[in-house]
């Protein structure tokens, strides 16, 4: 009965894990703690600001184009368009683990790709975002938009928030991409096929799941408050 739960651990040299997972995994979890420090501070310092100015610009009014339309007045469409691609990219990457759970090669390959592309869909939006504020005058250092309550615009804090954790959000998603297409070449290689788990998925995976639960954050701080 001993051996029986002993073979069941998760052995790392020289004893067994705590907390019945692989180092790597567990590794990769005070990784996405404490990028969810980094996260937190820029937008509890956003917050603050935010919240402690009298006038800030109308979401509405910023976020209201939509590419290839244009003179339409659409608030928020398009960046709800963007959340969903980020979140079906998501359910793929779920489904991308449970194939490698059961071994199922081809399964993994068909949605490891699905969120690659979804991925790669979502900076394309993000793109296509910069690219249109840029062209109306907002960038860091710059805030073109009227305030809530119609007033000119006091200073720039909003677009440099915006952009610098907008980016830093964006840089995550692009190393999740790049990472996603390394494992799917190792997948299409056989290399776990070869160790006998798909566990180098799920460690990715858990990479994407923290990406898009941080963009619920940013997308109810800037778009919707």
């Amino acid at each position: 009965m001993e051996s029986a739960v002993t073979a069941k651990k998760k052995w790392w040299a020289g004893g067994h894990s705590p907390f019945n997972v692989s180092y790597g995994k567990l590794m990769m979890w005070y990784f996405l703690m404490s990028d969810a420090f980094t996260f937190g501070a820029f937008l509890i310092a956003y917050g603050t600001v935010r919240f402690s100015s009298t006038a800030w610009p109308d979401p509405n009014e910023v976020f209201h184009s939509f590419p290839f339309m244009h003179g339409v007045d659409w608030p928020l469409v398009f960046v709800s368009v963007m959340t969903f691609i980020l979140i079906m990219s998501s359910v793929t990457m779920v489904l991308a683990v449970h194939a490698g759970h059961h071994m199922q090669k081809a399964k993994v390959v068909k949605w490891l790709s699905w969120t690659i592309v979804g991925g790669i869909a979502f900076l394309s939006c993000q793109a296509w975002e910069w690219t249109h504020l840029h062209e109306v005058g907002a960038w860091w250092g710059s805030n073109p938009f009227h305030n809530a309550d119609g007033s000119a615009p006091m200073n720039s804090n909003f677009t440099d928030f915006f952009f610098t954790i907008t980016g830093f959000h964006g840089l995550h998603v692009t190393s999740g991409v790049v990472l996603n297409i390394i494992i799917l070449i190792n997948v299409l290689k056989g290399t776990y096929e070869h160790r006998g788990h798909y566990e180098m998925v799920e460690k990715v995976g858990l990479y994407w799941h923290f990406v898009d639960l941080v963009w619920v954050f940013v997308f109810t701080c800037f778009y919707l408050l």
